[in-house]
């Protein structure tokens, strides 16, 4: 809850805050079904040509005969569905030594972030805020909202970091960050003291600052960088998955488990988890700053000694040469058409 509503009536307050967070999302969809076009190739995928001509004579310049890009959006559709059509989920389910690492990379990466306890720390916040001995609501919805804010603020220095010093160093220093922040919350809890709700808002505010700086943005990086385009479909939708299902074991798990253990041991559990993330980091995790698609894709091939992806990679760029090749051959201007299709 708000602390503006804080004063109000909880029969009141509640609604009022679920009233006014469905304002941005009542415009933000109003602005996409009155602004926002669909995509060219979206439409011709989906067979509504006519609609696809209508939203490209409002790219090109005026008079100007759409209808041969069209059918080129068309043939590129098709020779890059029966390319990538080669790439099954049998591969994903019986992977080869390259997409196997690929996957232990990306996916793990994914179940990582929610291992160490991000949403169910977040869901139960106010529970543990409790336990550490702030029992009055207005300083409990002060320290909710200082640590909301102090997660935007790093998410946007991570987000900065992330080109400028690389993947690996925020990782470490993110998941360290936060088990150091772990282990303080679990011996507050232990040694019992005037102070102890003191360092565990403070310890929690900076776990949830490391985890903005690395973990939080990295953790859907990585797999939009090692996941190589034959499996990338198939691996993304894998990794959310099981970041999902991770999440929902930790937060569905959370307060039974901590009161079972007590929450001094739990905190130290996941701090143990968090130094276990760390070692998995540091064993596979690449360095990906600077480096292509195709340099992860060489680098996956390399290390594990399998071709399967190039070879994969190899059939789809065919396609798309063999589309430009027609591209060029119909006089269709190709520095307006990577934008399309």
């Amino acid at each position: 809850m708000c602390i503006p509503f804080s004063g109000m009536d909880n029969s009141k307050e509640w609604r009022l805050m679920f009233g006014l967070g469905g304002i941005l999302p009542a415009v933000m969809i109003i602005l996409v079904c009155t602004v926002m076009p669909e995509t060219p190739r979206w439409l011709v995928a989906k067979g509504r040509h006519d609609e696809a001509k209508a939203c490209l004579e409002r790219i090109y310049p005026g008079g100007y005969n759409v209808d041969g890009v069209v059918d080129d959006i068309q043939k590129s559709i098709q020779k890059e569905e029966s390319a990538e059509k080669a790439v099954g989920w049998g591969e994903i389910c019986r992977p080869t030594p390259a997409v196997r690492r690929m996957l232990l990379v990306g996916v793990g990466v994914a179940v990582a972030q929610q291992a160490v306890g991000i949403d169910a720390i977040q869901y139960y916040l106010l529970d543990i805020l409790t336990q550490s001995g702030i029992d009055n609501d207005r300083e409990e919805y002060v320290v909710l909202v200082m640590m909301g804010v102090l997660k935007l603020v790093f998410i946007l220095i991570g987000g900065k970091l992330f080109d400028k010093r690389g993947r690996r160093p925020l990782f470490f220093i993110s998941i360290l960050g936060m088990a150091v922040a772990l282990l303080v919350v679990s011996l507050s809890f232990y040694i019992s003291t005037q102070f102890s709700k003191f360092f565990i808002s403070l310890a929690l505010a900076s776990y949830l600052a490391f985890f903005s700086i690395g973990m939080g943005p990295g953790a859907w990086l990585i797999p939009s960088e090692v996941f190589a385009t034959c499996i990338r479909a198939k691996a993304m939708s894998v990794a959310t998955s099981m970041n999902r299902v991770t999440s929902t074991i930790m937060s569905s798990t959370f307060l039974s488990t901590a009161n079972a253990m007590g929450w001094g041991s739990f905190f130290l559990m996941l701090s143990v988890i968090c130094i276990i993330v760390f070692a998995f980091v540091y064993r596979y995790l690449p360095e990906t700053l600077g480096l292509s698609l195709e340099n992860m894709i060489d680098y996956f091939a390399e290390l594990t000694n399998d071709n399967f992806v190039l070879e994969a990679e190899a059939k789809i760029n065919e396609g798309r040469r063999d589309s430009e090749v027609e591209l060029v051959e119909n006089d269709t201007p190709m520095a307006e058409m990577p934008e399309i299709i």
